[in-house]
């Protein structure tokens, strides 16, 4: 039964929400009543402004000379300026600096430069797939969705595929920072302390860390091809080369993002059309459609709940008066199911075209640098996984990342009929 919400009993800070899987309700009722609505937190947090709307927004993700990114980009308060230069990775910065370190890997995702993985993608699914379908019963997650971003990932960073299961953990109690499955220490709690000066308050990033500057050391002054020598021997086009706690910041970015979010993307998507077989029949049987359903399966996955921004000045956003220092969350989950921009919001629909989702972002600087990569992940994946499909089903509970930042499904065990290899 889906649980309705009232507006003065809605708080997005509680994560059994979320893990429950209730929050929808919430944002439906957040935008039809209060689409830039405030949500108290407990100390020594301050509280933060819920904007619900897409075209909210929109005008809060395009404009960061109002909502800037430099003060944090998750709900967290840092307040002191050593630990936020610390943690300062691309995703905290604004201006010129910003597009200094967006720029140095900017043209290795572009769609020209991503075309020549595309052949090794295909091996790679393949491979994937195959692995998996030889069992008749598995864990979608940790057979397909984990598995296939992060050879990717690998193959990217040029590390061994011997080490691809650590960079799964380090990404899990990274990300994974509010559940108890996943976090070293729990965000939020004392011990918590002492590791604010890291990202998200994981001891994780130190063994990541710890393994970028390894991979630097070896690579510093060579001519690879990979993402870890480009980020080392390659200067942004302001002059400033990375400093060695910029390195360590964007290393870990790569790692955490170009494994987590796909990998959610994915599974999200496998169960949407479970849910919805004829849309999974449609799109096996049609494979030249499966690009417009990309961008609908990804509408509907929302792998990242949210990022926060934080006001410059006083400023009016949707009736609602925000002032200077307010921190400001897009909601972009929220945004994917605004029924003033999608038709029957709520159902996958993987014929929907156009699709303005905001699932990577809308019209700002920080649009998501690799949202090429994942969108050709997940294409190749679904016209390489549908085909060999005669019938999926759950095969047990499905478990969710207890999480109001990443929407992420832990445990997804499946029953499949295969057909055969064509």
């Amino acid at each position: 039964m889906t649980t309705q919400h009232t507006l003065p009993g809605i708080d997005l800070t509680d994560l059994s929400l979320f893990e429950r899987n209730e929050a929808w309700t919430a944002f439906e009722t957040l935008r039809a009543e209060a689409p830039v609505h405030w949500n108290a937190e407990a100390l020594p947090n301050s509280g933060f402004w819920s904007v619900t709307r897409h075209a909210d927004i929109k005008a809060v993700d395009s404009d960061p000379e109002t909502f800037t990114s430099t003060k944090y980009v998750n709900l967290e308060e840092v307040d002191d300026e050593d630990y936020v230069a610390l943690r300062r990775s691309m995703l905290e910065s604004d201006g010129t600096r910003h597009m200094a370190l967006r720029k140095l890997l900017l043209r290795d995702f572009g769609g020209r430069m991503l075309g020549r993985y595309e052949e090794f993608l295909r091996d790679l699914t393949r491979q994937t797939v195959e692995e998996a379908l030889a069992q008749d019963e598995f864990d979608f997650v940790e057979k397909i969705s984990a598995d296939f971003p992060i050879q990717v990932l690998a193959r990217l960073l040029e590390v061994p595929e011997t080490d691809t299961d650590q960079l799964i953990e380090w990404g899990n109690r990274i990300i994974g920072n509010t559940d108890p499955d996943y976090a070293d220490v729990l965000l939020g709690s004392s011990d918590s302390e002492t590791y604010k000066h890291l990202p998200f308050r994981s001891p994780a990033s130190l063994e990541v860390f710890e393994y970028g500057r390894k991979l630097a050391a070896e690579r510093r002054g060579g001519d690879g091809d990979d993402l870890v020598s480009k980020l080392v021997n390659r200067v942004p086009e302001d002059g400033e080369p990375l400093t060695a706690t910029e390195f360590d910041n964007y290393f870990l970015l790569l790692v955490v993002a170009g494994n987590e979010t796909t990998r959610h993307a994915i599974s999200h998507a496998m169960l949407a059309l479970i849910n919805n077989p004829e849309q999974l029949a449609y799109l096996r049987d049609n494979p030249e459609a499966m690009a417009v359903g990309v961008e609908e399966l990804i509408r509907w996955a929302s792998p990242v709940y949210h990022f926060r921004r934080t006001a410059t000045r006083d400023v009016e956003l949707g009736g609602a008066q925000i002032k200077k220092g307010d921190k400001v969350v897009m909601w972009f989950a929220s945004g994917n199911r605004d029924e003033t921009v999608f038709d029957a919001a709520d159902q996958l629909d993987v014929r929907r075209y156009p699709n303005d989702h905001v699932t990577f972002g809308k019209g700002g600087p920080h649009f998501c640098l690799g949202s090429n990569l994942a969108r050709m992940e997940i294409r190749i994946l679904f016209e390489t996984l549908l085909p060999r499909i005669e019938s999926i089903k759950v095969n047990g509970d499905v478990t969710r990342v207890r999480s109001n930042f990443v929407n992420g499904i832990k445990k997804f065990p499946v029953s499949v009929v295969s057909r055969p290899a064509p």
